[in-house]
């Protein structure tokens, strides 16, 4: 449903007070009339949590008016807002918290949930009723990362391995939404967090050190692709082969590496990386590609190489 497309409907069938017509068809979130809400398409699964990281499109409105004041919906991705951080209206944030996911609602704010008797001059009048469309794309429940990055290192140690690896598993999550939207810096920040952690953890047992292992395997990857995508290949190229002496045969660990020999012109190396792929993966059409495109770069660098030496032979044979 397009943003404002309802203030239309309203204007022409219950003009000049749209926002009574919508009061009409909206419940009351809290009891005393600051925040309504009407729910426009369903979503599932469990509400919104606090403390979540928020996957979402909004627009905000001003009665009488189908051009919002502040909207995401020109943007190329939806925004990631933090309840507590990012959301600074009460009244939104408490809105959020009743949705979600694939959930799209309006919410109507009284001026005590949204800008105040003052407003925000010069697009929010002072004591503005303001109307807020919602659509929740995801979220992410971020309060046990939260909790876990308040704790010190020596409390960090204590805490079950497996709430480290399920804080692992978020920040990975965060950051691959980052990288989808691609916000590598971003991606790239949540990506370190969690090899932070897991490099922090004294393993108490070798069953402990080789769950470590397995959760830094898919970390390692993650950055080696991010920071192809940030044109490091040198860093790429580093946490490729961190993958690799985790597990030698990873294919996709031998592929980001051949990425990166590629971007540094080390054709034979890349080569050598690619091959090895091919060898587990001979029907990847991604590796065969790649091989095919190093191959010929190969030849050229090493044909240049032969004029220039054919040339210096030359040079030295006149004088």
């Amino acid at each position: 449903m397009s943003q404002g497309a309802a203030l239309s409907r309203v204007h022409s069938s219950a003009s000049p007070d749209p926002f009574e017509y919508l009061h009409r068809h909206m419940d009351d979130v809290l009891g005393d009339g600051g925040i309504l809400k009407e729910v426009v398409q369903p979503g599932q699964g469990p509400p919104v949590p606090q403390n979540a990281s928020v996957l979402m499109h909004y627009s905000g409105f001003l009665e009488y008016s189908d051009r919002p004041f502040e909207t995401t919906t020109n943007l190329k991705h939806p925004r990631m807002m933090k309840l507590g951080r990012d959301v600074t209206l009460a009244g939104l944030e408490m809105g959020l918290l009743t949705m979600q996911k694939g959930e799209f609602s309006r919410f109507l704010l009284q001026p005590q949930y949204a800008y105040g008797e003052l407003g925000c001059p010069p697009f929010i009048p002072a004591a503005a009723v303001v109307l807020y469309e919602v659509q929740i794309l995801d979220f992410l429940d971020s309060g046990q990362v939260d909790d876990f990055m308040a704790l010190s290192l020596e409390e960090q140690n204590t805490v079950p391995l497996s709430t480290l690896l399920e804080v692992v598993h978020t920040l990975r999550s965060f950051g691959n939404r980052c990288f989808k939207q691609s916000r590598y810096d971003n991606a790239k920040d949540r990506y370190k967090q969690a090899l932070m952690l897991l490099g922090n953890r004294e393993a108490q047992s070798s069953a402990e050190k080789e769950r470590i292992k397995t959760a830094l395997l898919p970390v390692y990857l993650n950055l080696s692709l991010t920071e192809l995508r940030l044109d490091s290949p040198h860093k790429a190229l580093k946490y490729g082969n961190k993958a690799l002496e985790i597990d030698s045969a990873n294919t996709k660990a031998l592929f980001r590496c051949g990425q990166a020999y590629l971007e540094l012109h080390e054709y034979e190396s890349a080569q050598s990386c690619l091959i090895t792929a091919q060898a587990k993966k001979p029907f990847d059409s991604d590796i065969n590609n790649l091989l095919r495109r190093v191959a010929i770069l190969y030849k050229d660098s090493l044909d240049k190489q032969k004029d220039v030496y054919t040339k210096m032979f030359r040079d030295c044979c006149v004088h």
